[in-house]
């Protein structure tokens, strides 16, 4: 008896180590890192998403702690993004904060210096160039953070977001609600015929959709269109 007791109790402390281990490992997991006092490095985070799954909300809401904290910080976004203001970054529930526009990743390198953070919206419509400027902020101790799409209406990966992701040290990625399924949703469904990759647009172009919900979408679509060509051949 006093070997199964030995056991028993044995066992018992191995599994509370494991879920202090455990908790330990989640705490590091989602804390968010907010000042770096050992190294003179910065970092990036990546916060990444559909459309509507809260992306800008996220950015601004870290913005303004940093902000509270008396840190220095600027915003920026792509100077094509002004559907909702021209200067200001406007999540969907019109949470806001003053960003500046600029037509190129460069004006940012320029425009940065002597910041503790940094913020950039809309990320997947920057030139290439977004990588490299990140990665220089954040090697001169500057806390980067970026939002941006991480695929087009197409599914596909956009612009430089995959870059981004690879590269920074924190990935956040959000999801919205499918408007047909209910379900998480991570595809960014484009409701019309337009296919230039860049087309700003709100509820009435676009809708959040699960993949099950996005896939039978675009077979309906490539459904509709085989009908409409069909009929034009037959009428010429």
């Amino acid at each position: 008896m006093k070997g199964v007791s030995f056991l028993i109790n044995l066992f018992a402390l191995q599994s509370n180590k494991t879920i202090q281990i455990l908790k330990v490992e989640n705490y590091k997991m989602f804390l968010e890192n907010t000042v770096n006092h050992k190294e003179q490095f910065g970092w990036i985070e990546v916060i990444c998403g559909s459309m509507f799954s809260g992306k800008t909300e996220e950015l601004i809401r870290r913005l303004r702690r940093a902000q509270f904290a008396k840190q220095k910080v600027e915003i920026f976004k792509p100077s094509i993004d002004t559907r909702y203001d021209e200067e200001m970054v406007v999540s969907h529930n019109k949470n806001e904060i003053r960003s500046t526009p600029v037509p190129a990743a460069a004006n940012i390198r320029i425009l940065a210096q002597g910041c503790d953070v940094v913020g950039i919206d809309e990320a997947q419509f920057f030139d290439d160039e977004i990588v490299s400027v990140c990665n220089d902020l954040a090697n001169s101790g500057i806390r980067v953070i970026v939002a941006g799409l991480d695929m087009d209406f197409k599914g596909n990966p956009f612009g430089p977001m995959p870059a981004l992701m690879a590269t920074a040290e924190y990935v956040t990625k959000v999801h919205a609600v499918c408007t047909r399924t209910g379900n998480l949703a991570h595809y960014s469904f484009r409701k019309n015929d337009n296919e230039k990759l860049v087309m700003l647009g709100e509820t009435e172009e676009y809708e959040p959709l699960s993949r099950a919900a996005y896939f039978n979408a675009v077979r309906e679509n490539m459904i509709v269109k085989d009908a409409e060509n069909l009929s034009k051949e037959e009428n010429s």
